[in-house]
């Protein structure tokens, strides 16, 4: 397109706005010389017409929540479109998700964005202090010191007690009681916050009414299971029950962990303990009939002296 043919374009487009009322020539603008080029003597005369403000209540930018159509099959045309709703029902498995072309549906993508957020969040974030006063437990830590990634890249240090940690321990705790808990953060913070409340009362209250002392519960920050060995070691406990945090799947972080050894020591490892798993509401072991059934273990541990595997032998 030449100049000419450009000017002409700007001429009409200026001569619809005029005609519409959309831009008032000005009164001078009749005199304009007829040596300057059209193209100035447009834009002279084409005012920007500001545009109404909206009220900032009305804007939203807002979508809609992702996780409210979760179980809707997005599969185009299924051959079975009501066994495809009961497989789906089935399973937290992401199925029946369809596609657009070879690649994930938009309303696919931002949910599995938004359960991949809420893993993280659960991954990388402490558990609310207010909790952790709520129940008097003072907190300790393992050896970790490089923050939630080091935590990640080294479970081995997350298994040790650090030596404030020990002497803490040390100077709070009752020694040899019937039964210790431990809470842990673990790989979700979200798990504890989510269920610790309900199981608490429950554990504290079981062991009591099954006539066992019960010790002085505490917190420990960058925990793994094996921590467990070091508590043993330092206060002599029957039974030490630990809760702490799963690892999180996609749209899944509160699901807790209850792991249980009976005398904990150096060298014990998974073979010598046991764990009532998935402990969350609304789709895993409920909190109350999980710590139930924490504390008939507890006591089947003192009877049998053993856990693990030695207690399964000794049933």
């Amino acid at each position: 397109m030449d100049d000419t043919q450009l000017n002409a374009l700007v001429d009409a487009i200026v001569r619809e706005l005029k005609a519409s009322g959309a831009v008032k020539t000005p009164a001078s603008s009749a005199g304009t010389p007829a040596s300057v080029p059209s193209t100035l003597a447009s834009s002279s005369t084409v005012p920007s017409k500001p545009r109404p403000q909206s009220p900032v209540s009305s804007l939203s930018i807002d979508l809609p929540d992702p996780t409210l159509t979760r179980s809707t099959p997005r599969v185009k045309n299924p051959k079975d479109a009501d066994g495809l709703k009961a497989l789906m029902a089935s399973t937290t498995a992401r199925i029946g998700v369809g596609r657009a072309g070879p690649r994930y549906s938009t309303a696919e993508l931002l949910l599995f964005q938004g359960d991949h957020a809420v893993t993280q969040d659960a991954l990388y974030r402490d558990v609310d202090q207010k909790l952790l006063d709520e129940f008097n437990l003072f907190t300790v830590q393992t050896k970790i010191t490089g923050g939630k990634q080091e935590y990640l890249l080294r479970p081995d240090l997350g298994r040790l007690l650090n030596d404030d940690a020990k002497r803490i321990i040390n100077e709070k705790c009752q020694k040899n009681v019937n039964v210790q808990l431990v809470v842990g953060d673990g790989l979700s913070a979200a798990a504890i916050e989510a269920n610790l409340r309900q199981i608490f009362p429950v554990l504290k209250q079981g062991v009591q009414t099954a006539g066992l002392t019960f010790g002085t519960p505490f917190f420990v920050k960058y925990a793994r299971v094996g921590v467990m060995n070091d508590v043993g070691e330092l206060i002599k406990p029957d039974v030490v029950i630990l809760l702490i945090g799963e690892r999180p799947g996609l749209g899944r972080a509160e699901s807790m962990s209850a792991y249980m050894g009976y005398k904990p020591k150096y060298g014990d490892t998974d073979a010598d303990r046991d764990v009532v798993c998935n402990i969350f509401e609304n789709g895993g072991t409920n909190p109350l009939e999980g710590g139930a059934f924490v504390v008939q273990i507890a006591q089947k541990m003192r009877k049998h002296q053993a856990s693990g595997v030695k207690l399964k032998l000794a049933n």
